[in-house]
């Protein structure tokens, strides 16, 4: 770090020029970035569709290799996020700083604010998982693997929930804000494009301009893409299921091999054809309008069906669960998020290395693959707020959200295996199920046919709300951080090749086809974000070292200073 009292900062870069064509169909677009994203994600689209056989071997092949061999490197990268972020947020100095102009003001409401954070990053996930989750660490989790406690047992209840928090915690929610306030502190208090490779200028300084600066938005269009296809190929499974419960017809689902009822191929097309199609209506209506109303509904859906378990489920029980769980996260946070199981040749040993493989490997690779989409979506919406309110909100309040659906609805899920009134209903059905068979226990039949319905109607806002968000932030990365202009046929490209990356994948070899190539395709991103954090401290640190020397730190200040010194 510089002297400060010897050694004078210059400014901050504040331009940080991405050529972009100026006519034709790529007008607007860096041509650099948009084609090669655009021929990767169809090159995957191509192998799994005409080398299906080839594609699942490959894949198995990478899941026992190259997975095993980078979980380490997930594990403590994501722990190292939520220290980053619990700095920045907790230093006075650094915690005081707006991602603006010093006097800037927030460009949405809190509860718009807060409606856009949880239903564009994490919505779809949060309804398949907040029965699914408890439930599977009910069934098995490390204690159980090592026989400190019986599975499905009261016992096993209190670590599932500390083990499900521990998933989408701080570690979640603190990889989106490191990426969403590396991007936005340089784009809007530096005036930096808002794109990916702005967050690097920090360190790289105007070499982002060039083909280094192509290489990072590609990684981060490619990583976007996978992200969402899992979120997608989640919500898909779960849409159908939700469409047979309510008795759309006995073609939806299927018995795959394992005996299991599951998404048919066409009822996947259809699913895939109804919510793409309105999510790239919705993506052609701009941020302020499609995504901030389908968010706002989606709150308002969500907070009706909570109300729901907590009135009719096991309400009391849930919040116990939940006020326990937090706690048991909370305590055992520093342990659980450096803990990386090794196999010692012992049947346990290798079942908790594959057990950590299965969940916390694969959800630390879907938050870093989802986390340049939801990132850039965060930085594009939190202009105006200080890091302290940006880090608590984005850190904070969703995953609380998120806590109190697994509490509440995974908690019901939970008593009423325990009390024997499912009697195995909700354990032995798949995970997409899971959600509407607590709903069918619980209710009557025709009051759970209305729930149900309700869940479906929830569950396509949340995907059409989350892909509508991913083609608008794509198309952004590729216009060099511009979101407005001519982009139709680009968001009909990009909508379409979701639709055929999640389908192509499910008929493949279901979600697990998908998991395995998003977790991959998270590697080269995961040294992407990487870096970020290192540049985000640089900004942050220079800035807080400018304002003691009196060196201009925001795009306006900076342009005047520099009219100074001409002058001068």
């Amino acid at each position: 770090m510089p002297n400060e009292a010897d050694t004078p900062i210059d400014p901050p870069l504040v331009d940080l020029p991405i050529n972009t064509h100026d006519s034709g169909f790529y007008n607007g677009f860096s041509r650099e970035v948009t084609i090669p994203g655009k021929i990767i994600v169809s090159l995957i689209i191509m192998w799994a569709i005409f080398f299906p056989v080839n594609a699942m071997e490959t894949l198995k092949i990478a899941n026992s290799t190259i997975i095993a061999s980078f979980s380490g490197w997930y594990i403590y990268l994501v722990a190292s996020f939520i220290v980053v972020c619990g700095v920045l947020a907790l230093l006075p100095q650094s915690g005081r700083l707006r991602i603006g102009e010093p006097d800037g003001k927030p460009e949405f409401s809190r509860f718009s604010w807060f409606s856009m954070l949880f239903g564009a990053g994490i919505g779809i996930g949060m309804l398949t998982y907040s029965t699914g989750e408890p439930l599977a660490h009910f069934a098995s989790n490390p204690d159980i693997i090592r026989g400190t406690i019986e599975a499905s047992s009261p016992e096993a209840v209190r670590s599932a929930y500390m083990w499900t928090f521990l998933h989408w915690g701080f570690g979640a929610w603190c990889t989106y804000a490191l990426v969403g306030l590396a991007i936005g502190y340089v784009a809007h208090r530096r005036g930096l494009p808002l794109t990916i490779r702005s967050s690097l200028a920090p360190i790289f300084g105007e070499r982002m301009s060039g083909p280094a600066g192509h290489l990072v938005d590609i990684v981060a269009v490619v990583a976007t893409i996978l992200g969402v296809a899992v979120t997608m190929g989640l919500g898909v499974q779960q849409f159908v299921a939700g469409l047979h419960r309510i008795g759309l017809g006995d073609w939806l689902m299927v018995t795959n091999a394992d005996g299991e009822l599951t998404a048919s191929a066409a009822a996947i097309v259809v699913a895939l054809l109804l919510l793409v199609g309105a999510s790239t209506i919705s993506a052609l209506s701009g941020v302020g309008r499609g995504i901030k109303w389908l968010s706002n509904i989606n709150m308002g859906l969500s907070f009706a069906l909570l109300a729901l378990f907590a009135v009719a489920g096991s309400g009391l029980y849930g919040l116990k669960l939940l006020g326990v769980g937090i706690w048991d996260y909370i305590v055992t946070l520093p342990a659980n998020s450096l803990t990386l199981f090794s196999s010692d040749g012992s049947d346990a040993g290798d079942a908790l290395v594959q057990w950590q493989l299965d969940w916390s490997v694969f959800y630390w690779a879907w938050w870093i693959a989802f986390a340049p989409f939801v990132g850039m979506f965060i930085a594009r919406i939190s202009r105006g707020r200080t890091i302290r309110e940006y880090i608590f909100g984005v850190a904070l309040v969703p995953a609380l959200m998120c806590f109190l659906w697994m509490g509440l609805a995974g908690g019901t899920a939970i008593d009423l295996e325990l009390n024997g009134q499912a009697q195995g209903a909700i354990l032995n059905t798949g995970i997409s199920d899971q959600l509407y068979a607590t709903l069918a226990v619980l209710l009557s039949p025709n009051v759970a046919w209305v729930v149900s319905g309700l869940v479906v109607v929830l569950l396509m806002t949340y995907l059409i709300t989350s892909v509508d968000s991913a083609i608008l932030i794509v198309n952004t990365i590729n216009g060099a951080g511009e979101d407005e202009g001519g982009r139709r046929y680009h968001i009909l490209f990009w909508g379409t090749a979701l639709a055929f990356v999640v389908g192509s994948m499910l008929i493949l070899g279901g979600i697990e086809a998908i998991r395995i190539t998003m977790i991959i395709g998270a590697l080269p991103f995961s040294v992407v974000v990487t870096l970020m954090g290192a540049s985000i401290i640089k900004a942050v640190v220079y800035d807080l070292i400018r304002k003691r020397q009196g060196v201009p730190t925001t795009e306006e200040a900076c342009l005047e200073w520099a009219e100074e010194q001409k002058v001068a």
